[in-house]
Parts: structure tokens; C-alpha cells; sequence
């Protein structure tokens, strides 16, 4: 029988890809962006650290309940909020550091920042979940979900090195206000676009009996918990790999080109991402976990003894292999594991989990670079990938004869009206 399901470009429109690319970028250049526009401004990098901080804390705080919030109203009025909030906080920032108002102000306002930051990654995943549900054939659902998490995770690699170099060139060639003022006008225009686009219709609440949402206790269930800490870990892993490398180059010198060799390993594990979807059915979801965990364990294992920083260049190529793919496996859990009608909010609590865990370590790798130097810092992300080992032999124990455990199987059917996106 022939397959006249569309494919998920069409299904979509060929719009959304570059809209939910471009709209995520402002969330990329909020932390490194506000850390700028304040050492500028107020002359201490402590400051300036604690600042960028704030902002990590209030994404972290809020982003799950602006994920519920999704589910409960629906994407588009949530995200056109918080597009709205977001942009009028980055202008408030831009402002206030140059202010004569006291550093509790503007500590105050990085929280903002990072409390009305639309959550546009999570909800693109949720949202092409419930596209790829309704809109693609059974058949080829499995195929499209592994290339969709594969590439989302890709996309968002790509941001986070493209955001850091957006800052730098915008801070150094116009301001240090710059950037936050472009994270604004940019958040404003594509955010708003991604909110009417016509697939926020996929992830509507239905209508009367069609509601369906499962208690909130489902989102405490060991199969699901698991996850969030593997999440968590990889965040770690973030946080400790950028101080710690910032550390390394500072000993060679160039402290400054810390950004540029951690991208090295994000350009090995955005291709490694995205060579998920070439991955056998039988390579389980649980399986790959642990491989990739495995990658990410044995490379960091080596760092400490790394001299040279073409050395460490290498080394980090061969880490991006595990990063990307074991980020990819998780969202994918995530989605498949997703209590009924609460999709956005576990994509924002694996988002909120990775801040978390980016954030506190690279406040403990900082301490332990200026104490006990490169080599003690080193440790950190050999602690971080340890993290996502364990939870990923939690997740093997807990996932045995589990539907999830095994490819993509688990593809949820649609939550909400299945023609969401017909016509």
C-alpha cells in the first residue's frame, strides 16, 4: 500500500526549521552576553560572573513552569508572553548596568533575563513529537523521531557556539551592550514568529473531553527522574569542560581561545548528533547511553595529563563523539517517557537541568582552578561524565523490557486532535 503521509519538512511548512534555528539564538548569548555588558559597566569580574549567574538561576527557576504553562494554555499565547517579558528585560539590562542604581538592581534584572527566557528548544521538540505523531505515517515514525532528536540536538550545539562568537564579534566591532540589545530585537521578531507559526497548533489543548493531562505526580516516576539527573550530569560536564579548559589556556598563555578549542568539541558532537538518525534499530536507546557515556568517561579520564593544547584539541574531538549522541538519546527518553500532556514541561525540565548543572560547576571548577590550579579542575567534568555513566546504568536496570528501551518504539501517539496540522 502506498504512503501518501507527508515528511516532516512539508508537514511543518519549510519555514519552521530556520525560524526555531534563529529563535533559540538569543537564549545562547544571554549568559555570556550580560557577563560582558557588566564587567564592561560595572568593573569587576566576580561581578560580572555573578551576574551571568542570576541569569542561569532564573532560566532554571522558571523555564519549567513556563513548560507548563505550554501545556496547559497552549504554546503560542505562552510564548508571545515571555517573548514580550524577555525582550523588555534584555532592554532593561542594557540600561541598568550603566544606571546609578545599587548591583542588587542588576542582579535583580539578570534574573529576569533568565526567568522570561522563552523555552523555544524544548518546545520545538515538543511540539515536532506531536507533529511527527499525528501528521507521519507508522511506518517511517520511528526513523523521523531519531532524526528529529538527532538534529535538535545538533541545532542547539550550533547555537551555543554561534552565540559565544555573536557576542565577541558584536561586543568588540559596536559595544558591549550590543549583544544584549541584538538578543532583544532577535528574540522579539523570530520568538514571535515561532509563536504563530501554524504548527503551535500541533501542541494545543483539545478542546471539552479532549483534554487529557496526567497528575503531576507522573513526572516524579523513577524511569523519568533518571533522566533529568543523566541530563543534569551532561550540564555538569559543560560547566566544568569550559572553566576548566579557560584554566588550561590561561597556563598556555591565551586564555581568550578557551571559547574557541571547547568548540572544537561542539563541532564533533553537533556531526555525531546528527549521525544518530544512521544508527540500527537495535543499537537500543539504553544501549547507546551507556556507549556514548562510555566515550565521554575514557576522554575525560585523559584530560588531567594533557599538556600541549593541540593535544587537547584532539582529545576534545574525540569527547564531542560522546556528548552529542548521549544528549540526543536523552531527549529522546524524554520525549517518549513524557507523562500525557505534559511534554513541554519535561522538555524544560531536561533544558533546566543541563543550566543547573552548567552553572553550579563551573562555580566549583573556578574555586578549585584559583586553589589548587588546572589539574584539580581538570577532575571536574572526569566527575561529570561519571554522573552520566551512573544514571545510565540506573536507566539500563530501571528500562529492561521497557518499550523505550529499544530504538524509538516508544514514539507517543497524539495527545492532542490528530488533524492538528491538516490542511
Amino acid at each position: 500500500m502506498q504512503d501518501h503521509s507527508p515528511s516532516l519538512l512539508r508537514a511543518t511548512g519549510p519555514a519552521y526549521f530556520p525560524i526555531a534555528l534563529v529563535a533559540r539564538l538569543p537564549y545562547a548569548m544571554m549568559v555570556v552576553g550580560v557577563l560582558t555588558l557588566v564587567v564592561d559597566g560595572r568593573g569587576s569580574l566576580a561581578f560580572g560572573g555573578l551576574s551571568s549567574a542570576m541569569v542561569g538561576a532564573g532560566a532554571a527557576c522558571f523555564g519549567p513552569l513556563l513548560g507548563a504553562a505550554a501545556d496547559r494554555f497552549g504554546q503560542r499565547p505562552v510564548l508571545l508572553a515571555a517573548g514580550i517579558a524577555s525582550t523588555t528585560a534584555l532592554g532593561t539590562m542594557a540600561w541598568i548596568v550603566h544606571s546609578p542604581l545599587p548591583g542588587a538592581a542588576v542582579l535583580a534584572v539578570a534574573f529576569l533575563v533568565g526567568a522570561t527566557a522563552p523555552q523555544v528548544a524544548p518546545m520545538s521538540r515538543s511540539r515536532l513529537v506531536q507533529v511527527i505523531a499525528a501528521r507521519i505515517a507508522p511506518a517511517r515514525r520511528e526513523r523521523t523521531f531519531d532524526a528529529t532528536m538527532a538534529y535538535e540536538s545538533a541545532a542547539d550545539e550550533m547555537v551555543f557556539i554561534v552565540g559565544p562568537i555573536l557576542v565577541g564579534v558584536l561586543g568588540t566591532l559596536l559595544d558591549p551592550w550590543a549583544p544584549v540589545a541584538a538578543a532583544a530585537v532577535v528574540t522579539l521578531v523570530f520568538v514571535s514568529a515561532f509563536a504563530v507559526h501554524p504548527s503551535a497548533t500541533a501542541v494545543r489543548p483539545g478542546r471539552g473531553s479532549e483534554v487529557v493531562t496526567a497528575p503531576a505526580a507522573e513526572l516524579l516516576r523513577a524511569r523519568l527522574v533518571v533522566v533529568v539527573v543523566g541530563i543534569l550530569g551532561v550540564g555538569l560536564f559543560f560547566g566544568g569542560m569550559l572553566t576548566s579548559l579557560t584554566s588550561f589556556m590561561a597556563d598556555h598563555g591565551n586564555p581568550e581561545g578557551a571559547g574557541l578549542v571547547y568548540g572544537v568539541m561542539g563541532v564533533g558532537s553537533a556531526v555525531f548528533a546528527l549521525g544518530v538518525a544512521l544508527f540500527p534499530s537495535g543499537f537500543t536507546l539504553r544501549a547507546r547511553w551507556l556507549v556514548f557515556a562510555g566515550v565521554l568517561v575514557a576522554g575525560t579520564a585523559v584530560m588531567p595529563f594533557v599538556e600541549s593544547v593541540g593535544a587537547m584539541c584532539l582529545l576534545l574531538l574525540v569527547i564531542g563523539i560522546g556528548v552529542g549522541p548521549t544528549m540526543v538519546t536523552q531527549y529522546s527518553l524524554g520525549a517518549v517517557r513524557s507523562p500525557v500532556g505534559r511534554s513541554a514541561t519535561v522538555m524544560t525540565l531536561l533544558g533546566s537541568a543541563v543550566i543547573v548543572g552548567q552553572a553550579s560547576a563551573s562555580v566549583v571548577t573556578g574555586s578549585l582552578a584559583d586553589r589548587f590550579g588546572t589539574g584539580t579542575a581538570l577532575v571536574v567534568p572526569v566527575v561529570a561524565a561519571g554522573v552520566v555513566m551512573l544514571a545510565g546504568l540506573v536507566n539500563w536496570r530501571l528500562s529492561a523490557g521497557d518499550a523505550t528501551a529499544s530504538g524509538s518504539a516508544g514514539v507517543p501517539e497524539p495527545r492532542h486532535e490528530a488533524d492538528a496540522l491538516a490542511g
